[in-house]
């Protein structure tokens, strides 16, 4: 091999090891051994297993980095199941060495392993924004987004650990999670609001966001929860209040009225 190609390679064979196990249970000896090279020669590209780590994690941030990329075609929560069933086979395929770096609990953590991870984080946040394609995204919408990229990391962990749920499952989870928050984050921002009209007129019935507001109106035909709604969209208490001398409360004013009333009927069907 030239100088380059066994560089690569032991790199290679490093990051399959820190893949299945801990990094701190990984020794020189056993990448050597399963690159049938010797001790020296790897000591000889590296000064120390250390290197070898950041190297092999900066190999495994790149590629985890070009799973958040996707074509700007067809329904944004279609894109997002994509890419997120991208992260997780990474995740899944790479489990023990990266929950020990993301956990905090790994030896081999470093200033190094953390700046790749940053990296990492940083390409998700990017691509994600480009697919939203808003021309000035707000620091709310922004941190909306890098919350979603931590809770993504975290229950994937707590995944990696239980593996309580089918895997198709989390995917689809963590991307309505995802339309969920954007949902909640437009409510509070009417110049994002005015961007979602757009955003759920190019999503279909069967896509993660289509069955989620299905979902949404399932609960609603429970008992007793969208009179629930209904009550504090207007305004009103939930429960009759206590009978006293004082004269009654003013009605809603009609428009009010009007608008609830609108709203009810269209969860109701």
């Amino acid at each position: 091999m030239s100088v380059d190609e066994r560089r690569e390679q032991l790199i290679a064979v490093a990051l399959e090891l820190f893949s299945r196990r801990p990094p701190e249970e990984v020794s020189i000896d056993d990448i050597a051994a399963a690159a049938g090279a010797s001790r020296p020669l790897v000591y000889h590209y590296f000064p120390g297993k250390q290197a070898l780590y950041e190297a092999s994690l900066r190999r495994a941030g790149r590629e985890l980095s070009a799973r958040f990329e996707e074509p700007a075609e067809g329904p944004l929560s279609e894109r997002l199941y994509r890419v997120m069933g991208r992260y997780l086979d990474f995740v899944q395929s790479h489990g023990p060495g990266f929950a020990a770096l993301l956990r905090g609990g790994s030896v081999a953590a470093s200033a190094g392993t953390s700046a790749v991870i940053d990296d990492v984080r940083r390409a998700a946040h990017d691509q994600i924004l480009a697919h939203l394609a808003i021309p000035a995204p707000s620091p709310g919408l922004r941190l909306t987004v890098r919350a979603w990229i931590a809770n993504a990391e975290i229950t994937s962990l707590e995944w990696l650990a239980e593996r309580s749920v089918p895997l198709e499952e989390l995917q689809l989870h963590l991307v309505q999670e995802f339309v969920a928050s954007l949902t909640l984050t437009a409510a509070r921002e009417p110049a994002l609001a005015a961007e979602l009209s757009s955003f759920f007129a190019d999503e279909r019935p069967d896509g993660p966001t289509g069955r989620l507001v299905q979902d949404l109106a399932g609960l609603f035909a429970v008992p007793g929860i969208l009179d629930a709604v209904t009550a504090l969209t207007a305004g009103a208490p939930t429960t009759e209040a206590p009978a006293t001398d004082e004269p009654a409360s003013a009605p809603v004013d009609e428009p009010s009225a009007q608008a609830t009333e609108g709203w009810a009927a269209t969860s109701h069907e």
